[in-house]
């Protein structure tokens, strides 16, 4: 399934203004600005075709590049076969990558040291394939169309990166079940690796006692039910459902910021306008649950839809009464809920906070990283680094998971 002829190899590098440009043995992979992509009908299509629900399409990649700056250098890759028709555009960006970033404390404490001396010391100039903030997807419309975006930029990416002043390249975050569309790279000098997994949770049911009935320890159930009594013993929580938080925006940036200070992995830093336009431009997809206690804001979740799912994307608290109130849970409920009364069929959650993710029964949804140097030699060295530096290496609780193996295996 190819997309119409739009582009031919003149018309489009009479418009880019940067002009990389790599034959294949396939085609043509050109590197473009989104003033280059912004107006054509195939990226207008991009990723629809393979998934039509898919939340995070081509209005998405926009809003991330103009509100979520942090030094990244956003582009599009332009896939052509040999007949000029443009077959995928795949976004990537650029940025300074510190490589330990996702490593345990102990590697991070030897590194210390020396960057007291060399402060960009394991800090590299690094080319991105996916999402600055999200994961990973292909813009094919099946597994073969995938396989042939995989190949195509195979080829191409080491004369781009090199072009761009790149040391390494990493494919960011793609879920597992591309790992037989991008089988070409783990067997071609790329080293598969996992990054922090998503969860996904079955909510198949009439409402969230049901669901704490048939699915949750005894344990699990008595603790989570002394948790709501606490919250409900309190002064009463209010939710609003709402598609645009513009009016609240501060609030909820506030809160937002709260979590992010007190994480100790961070990727990409969320902007007030983020938070505006998301809602603004892509309401059919973003639903913001908002809880107010005496009308004061004390936390926010930032949802997406997908087919029959809801992701949980970005969670902002109030410390000053989230733990004794134990809001995660109340949230947690009430978003499940929201999403049962819906027919929404499962709950996926972002990265980290696993102990009870473990605990309420989800399985985790794996994201894989690609990563490759340029140069040979350091290409090996890193090969038999990366498994010490991944960012699942130190967190306990994954491995507690039932299909924990997935991470690493085959799906």
């Amino acid at each position: 399934m190819g997309m119409t002829g739009e582009f031919t190899v003149e018309s489009f590098m009479s418009v880019v203004r940067s002009p990389q440009c790599v034959e294949t043995a396939r085609g043509i992979v050109h590197a473009a600005t989104w003033q280059d992509i912004e107006s054509r009908e195939s990226w207008k299509r991009a990723f629809s075709r393979s998934f039509p629900d898919l939340r995070k399409d081509s209005r998405y990649y926009r809003i991330v590049e103009e509100t979520i700056l942090q030094g990244f250098e956003y582009r599009y890759f332009v896939l052509e076969n040999k007949a000029g028709e443009v077959r995928a555009i795949q976004p990537f960006f650029l940025l300074a990558q510190d490589l330990i970033a996702g490593a345990g404390n102990a590697v991070q404490s030897g590194v210390r040291p020396v960057r007291k001396m060399f402060s960009t010391f394991l800090t590299l100039r690094t080319m991105m394939i996916g999402c600055a903030a999200g994961e990973g997807h292909l813009d094919g419309s099946d597994v073969e169309h995938g396989q042939w975006i995989a190949a195509m930029l195979h080829e191409a990416l080491p004369t781009m990166a090199k072009s761009m002043k790149a040391s390494m390249v990493v494919l960011k975050e793609f879920p597992s079940s591309y790992r037989r569309q991008l089988q070409t790279f783990a067997d071609n000098g790329y080293t598969r690796i996992p990054s922090l997994p998503m969860t996904r949770l079955s909510i198949d049911y009439a409402n969230f006692e049901e669901y704490m009935t048939k699915v949750l320890s005894k344990v699990t159930r008595k603790g989570l039910r002394r948790k709501f009594k606490a919250t409900a013993d309190a002064d009463q929580i209010v939710l609003e459902v709402r598609e645009d938080i513009t009016p609240f925006v501060d609030e909820v940036h506030g809160l937002y910021m709260n979590v992010y200070n007190r994480s100790k992995m961070h990727f990409e830093k969320l902007t007030k306008e983020y938070l505006c336009r998301l809602g603004r431009e892509m309401p059919d997809k973003t639903r913001y649950f908002l809880w107010r206690q005496n009308g004061r804001l004390v936390a926010f979740s930032l949802c997406m839809l997908q087919g029959d799912s809801i992701y949980d994307e970005y969670l902002g608290l109030d410390y000053a009464v989230a733990l004794d109130l134990h809001l995660y849970f109340h949230t947690l409920r009430d978003v499940i809920g929201w999403a049962m009364e819906h027919g929404i069929k499962w709950y996926c959650s972002s990265a980290l906070n696993y102990d009870p993710k473990l605990h309420l029964k989800s399985d985790l949804a794996p994201l894989d990283l690609y990563v490759a140097h340029t140069s040979k030699i350091a290409n090996f060295v890193l090969k038999r680094v990366l498994p010490w530096m991944e960012p699942t290496r130190g967190d306990k609780v994954l491995k507690q998971f039932k299909n924990y193996p997935l991470l690493w295996g085959d799906e």
